[in-house]
């Protein structure tokens, strides 16, 4: 299942999203022609959970900055696109609702959490966390409790055969977040073996879901 699209219009131009996928990728395409491995430079700009904990590292930055330069690392195309793709679906709406300033705190906000979320359960953990993938399942968490039943164009594939269905937010997402929670339990633990971030997108999440009303503007109202 892969959404593409919704048909949930905005009333205001998304700049700040636009300009977070485009820095995203313009410092992938930095990392591609870097001279340095992309392990090196993961393990130097990426957020380690035991350094995060302990606040002690060998990297060239503190480890509380680590938290905002692995927000904007990729670990391959895919990775990259992945994230971007979900940005652009629900981003935008996320920016119209609570303003463009707001955006893009909340947009680092859901980040920090989901980052400490990691760190907090995999703390020995020497293997560095980067990637959009926290900051964007915020975005998921306040989309879902913003617009459930906005409809997302989906690719369902059949084996062979794929079709394009709009199925509601709700379901698009709900998915989404299950299959974190899945992967979270299993791979409990494993992670100084590699892996995906689970804890980090279920994090960031929660950061989405639970704080979004937060961050909405106040309405203004004229007396008559």
């Amino acid at each position: 299942m892969i959404p593409y699209r919704d048909d949930n219009p905005t009333q205001t131009f998304p700049f700040v999203t636009i300009g977070l996928i485009v820095i995203n990728c313009l410092i992938f395409l930095w990392e591609f022609v870097s001279p340095m491995e992309e392990a090196r430079i993961a393990y130097l700009y990426g957020a380690i959970p035991n350094s995060l904990i302990s606040l002690e590292t060998t990297q060239p930055i503190h480890p509380a900055l680590t938290v905002f330069t692995s927000m904007f690392l990729h670990g391959g195309f895919l990775h990259l696109a992945g994230n971007m793709l979900y940005l652009w679906i629900f981003g935008n709406n996320i920016e119209d609702s609570i303003g463009h300033f707001r955006f893009i705190l909340f947009y680092l906000f859901s980040g920090i959490v989901a980052a400490y979320g990691h760190a907090l359960t995999e703390s020995q953990s020497t293997i560095p966390m980067i990637g959009a993938s926290g900051a964007v399942s915020g975005i998921l968490g306040a989309y879902l409790l913003l617009f459930p039943h906005a409809k997302v164009y989906t690719i369902l594939f059949f084996g062979f055969f794929w079709q394009i269905v709009r199925i509601p937010a709700i379901i698009v997402i709900g998915f989404w977040i299950v299959i974190q929670i899945i992967n979270g339990i299993v791979s409990k633990g494993m992670l100084n073996q590699g892996g995906v971030a689970w804890f980090a997108h279920i994090g960031g999440f929660l950061a989405g879901i639970l704080t979004i009303k937060l961050w909405l503007p106040k309405r203004r109202y004229r007396k008559s």
